[in-house]
């Protein structure tokens, strides 16, 4: 799957995009300079200003190609578990084995990611806009393949797909509320509230 953030890019652009986005893989945004994204990638400083309007969007949409990298993954996923189930009870086992998957630093990096690029996007209109778009790129893909498992029966009729759609991502990316904190769940817990939502809300019997 293509990112639509990846279509119809300038090799020189990508690969400043791409720069950035390896140094982000070790440092937090506010701390690579542009100097240092020049000389890792053997571009003069006229080359990022063509295609940037200034430093910091280079840095946003290096941010938003990550975000959307996410989504691309996330997309594929689902769309890969809605096709390939014979019967509910399998596609029901499928989603439980995503949202309840041992927790690792990357995933919890992952989600921090997330809630970081929100935020910064909340007070910059030009990030929010692009953001947006990738946001309402997942949104959307998982509200489609829901009205998919609806058709097939398999899904809550009474429930707006949209709807589900957004539950679905706040129960993974409000986890992030349980990694703040210095006391947390109990993950078996977790995946029986998990499972008890699955099987009584967004795929009950018919």
């Amino acid at each position: 799957m293509v990112s639509m953030s990846t279509q119809m890019v300038h090799p020189t652009k990508e690969f400043l995009i791409e720069t950035v986005m390896t140094l982000l893989q070790s440092k937090e945004a506010d701390q690579i300079t542009s100097e240092e994204v020049l000389a890792f990638a053997g571009i003069s400083r006229g080359s990022l200003y063509h295609h940037f309007a200034d430093f910091p969007e280079l840095i946003e949409v290096a941010k938003i190609r990550r975000f959307g990298t996410f989504v691309d993954r996330t997309i594929e996923t689902l769309q890969t578990i809605a096709t390939t189930s014979g019967t509910r009870e399998e596609m029901i086992t499928k989603f439980r084995e995503i949202a309840t998957l041992k927790e690792t630093d990357e995933m919890r990096a992952l989600r921090m990611h997330r809630i970081t690029v929100i935020s910064r996007a909340i007070h910059n209109p030009r990030m929010a806009d692009a953001l947006g778009l990738e946001q309402e790129r997942l949104t959307t893909s998982i509200a489609n393949l829901y009205r998919e498992i609806v058709a097939k029966g398999w899904g809550n009729s009474e429930l707006e797909p949209r709807t589900v759609a957004v539950m679905i991502q706040s129960c993974t990316v409000g986890k992030i509320i349980d990694d703040i904190t210095p006391n947390h769940m109990n993950n078996e817990n977790w995946s029986e509230a998990v499972n008890l939502v699955l099987e009584t809300v967004i795929f009950p019997v018919a």
